[in-house]
């Protein structure tokens, strides 16, 4: 009997979504976590300071999640290590409240792990992207109207199960819970998240662990809806001046080779 709830759970996955004050974007994303699982893992959404916005959402999947609710504005990357704290299982998949899940999910991932690396499901994205390896289709920019069973039939249809390279340094990342606690998870002296995923990467890469991109599913990506504008420059240019006084220097990487960070 023991046996059995091992193996079981060394399928089930730890979800984190640390959400802002995107409430439909939010909704759409649970909506297809949830309903796009073969397994009931564990989905922890992280409510960094609007929880009054996001209530409705939250009170209509509230028996498919866990809920940690901060209160206060604490940031994306305190909210991302304190979904990964509470985390019951040793596989964690941190994605973006903007994302968009396929169909079947937690298996294909369950089926391209690697033991010692961090995995990037590709991504696809409505809008030209500095990122080469998405793949840019507009199925829809508005999380209201998206049309879930299209994105999953398109998704389907895509998806290439024999295609795995090294350039996996964007999100969502699916990875083993040891690994991200042993090289420290994301930076929070970092503000909004911005640069702080490409700190969080090189720290993955200097450690040795291998970051692989799987074009085996993909995860639709609206592309920053909660953050965009000029808070958003502000914060990138921010984290960039961050990283410079923490490392030395400014991060690089190339997203048109394998994304390989220079320092």
């Amino acid at each position: 009997m023991v046996s059995s709830i091992n193996k079981l759970a060394k399928r089930m996955i730890s979800v984190i979504i640390p959400t802002y004050k995107s409430p439909a974007a939010l909704d759409l994303c649970l909506r297809s976590a949830i309903t796009g699982q073969q397994n009931k893992n564990q989905i922890i959404v992280v409510v960094d300071g609007f929880y009054d916005l996001n209530k409705d959402v939250l009170e209509q999947w509230k028996d498919s999640i866990d809920i940690l609710d901060l209160e206060s504005n604490l940031g994306l990357c305190r909210a991302t290590n304190l979904g990964v704290y509470n985390a019951k299982h040793d596989k964690i998949l941190i994605v973006n409240d903007d994302n968009v899940f396929p169909r079947f999910w937690d298996t294909t991932l369950l089926d391209d792990w690697e033991d010692g690396a961090v995995i990037t499901p590709n991504q696809i994205e409505p809008y030209p992207s500095m990122f080469k390896q998405f793949h840019i289709e507009d199925l829809g920019t508005d999380p209201k109207t998206f049309d879930l069973e299209k994105f999953r039939l398109f998704e389907y249809h895509y998806a290439s199960g024999d295609k795995k390279e090294e350039t996996g340094s964007t999100l969502p990342i699916f990875m083993n819970k040891y690994d991200y606690l042993r090289i420290g998870g994301w930076d929070e002296n970092y503000e909004m998240g911005m640069v702080a995923d490409w700190d969080f990467f090189l720290k993955c890469y200097i450690s040795g662990l291998k970051m692989l991109r799987t074009w085996n599913c993909h995860f639709y990506h609206f592309a920053s809806v909660s953050t965009n504008g000029e808070a958003r420059q502000l914060a990138e240019k921010a984290g960039h001046e961050y990283a410079k006084y923490k490392w030395g220097s400014y991060i690089y990487s190339n997203p048109e080779t394998n994304h390989k960070f220079i320092i």
